[in-house]
């Protein structure tokens, strides 16, 4: 069913003003499901357009795109999307700024605590003793990642834990906002054995202390690079820097592929969204923005890898991580982080024509205004 703009605004409306506890019934659901299809249809084609304009577009193995260096090309991906999966090691859960494409957004202050002295490795508790007992038991993973919330907040608790798992041989790699970032803790990571450091510089709108951390953190890291989520804030304020930036002597660029989830989709009311897969729900400009700036990287010859972490990529992570665990053919962990669809976020989308559906149909019978929809 190719659903025309017209009849699928006119059903959202419908279905916006439902109950959210009320189920659509099975005509209905193929109508959103036409719906969101068509809207992914038309930003698939449009994405296909924009990569075409990239001539030096490279492929890791169909899992994702990027432009520039392959040796440069960030290690902890890799892990990702071609290794064992990637498992995070979760400890600090704390923040000390708030962004309004964050996950935890309106959370920040009531986030649990993994508890003293402990670790979390793959939904398990851990002390730092402990990790010498798992590395013997266990297969080692290709690569780990610190994450949540904000590991400088208490960046002097993670060298043993690093040590550890640098003796191993486990390629590790950082999240950082990099604004508590200083010569004395970034030295100390790379003496633990920290592989890889990534800046959120959208996190702090392209500060040029953060900008002056990344080319401090070269000095003692092996790779650096910038993970941040594609916004037009962001795309603002790293233009005029861009020289500054690249000058860091920075590996890569990931451009994360903005999605959104119950904290964090009423910071972006009204803006046009999209359903990927009925997995990721983003807005429709921030894989465009990852698409553009990867073009200005491969027509200006960047010494950095660009990468594309767009849904796709996100989609090929889960895919490979169920394999290397196991998984019945076609597992994935890749869902939506929604408990029910938000149908009225998707209005703005349905009322904009700047994204014309690649083709459309009428309804056919039972399924139009007047028609009993059951």
């Amino acid at each position: 069913m190719k659903i025309s703009k017209k009849d699928a605004r006119m059903w959202f409306q419908f279905f916006a003003n439902l109950p959210e506890e009320e189920p659509l019934m099975p005509h209905q659901q193929e109508i959103a499901l036409a719906a969101f299809a068509q809207i992914e249809r038309a930003v698939n084609a449009r994405d296909a357009r924009l990569r075409a304009e990239i001539k030096g577009l490279k492929s890791l193995n169909d899992r994702t795109y990027y432009v520039g260096p392959d040796d440069h090309f960030p290690r902890g991906c890799k892990s990702c999307l071609l290794g064992n999966g990637l498992s995070a090691v979760r400890k600090t859960n704390k923040c000390n700024i708030e962004c309004r494409f964050c996950y935890n957004y309106g959370e920040l202050d009531c986030q649990p605590p993994i508890g003293e002295g402990l670790w979390e490795i793959g939904g398990t508790r851990f002390y730092e003793e402990d990790i010498d007992l798992l590395l013997s038991i266990q297969k080692k993973p290709t690569g780990i990642a610190y994450v949540y919330l904000e590991p400088f907040m208490e960046i002097e608790k993670y060298y043993g834990v690093i040590a550890k798992f640098h003796r191993a041989g486990v390629h590790q790699h950082m999240y950082t906002n990099g604004t508590l970032a200083t010569e004395e803790n970034l030295r100390a990571l790379g003496e633990a054995g920290l592989d890889e450091l990534r800046f959120n510089l959208g996190a702090s709108d392209c500060a040029d202390g953060v900008i002056e951390a990344l080319a401090l953190a070269k000095r003692f890291i092996p790779y650096v690079g910038i993970e941040t989520p594609m916004t037009p804030d962001f795309w603002e304020t790293f233009l005029p820097k861009k020289q500054k930036v690249l000058s860091t002597g920075l590996d890569f660029i990931n451009c994360a592929e903005l999605h959104l989830n119950p904290n964090n989709i009423d910071n972006y009311e009204g803006e046009s969204l999209y359903f990927s897969r009925m997995g990721y729900i983003s807005p429709i400009w921030s894989h465009e923005i990852s698409l553009r700036l990867m073009k200005l990287a491969d027509d200006e010859k960047w010494p950095v890898a660009v990468h594309d972490c767009s849904n796709r990529t996100k989609f090929a992570r889960d895919l490979n991580l169920k394999a290397h665990e196991g998984g019945w053919f076609g597992a994935s962990g890749y869902e939506s982080e929604f408990p029910s669809t938000p149908y009225a976020a998707f209005l703005p989308v349905l009322q904009d024509d700047v994204l014309p559906f690649v083709e459309e149909e009428p309804l056919p019978y039972g399924y139009r205004p007047g028609d009993i929809v059951l």
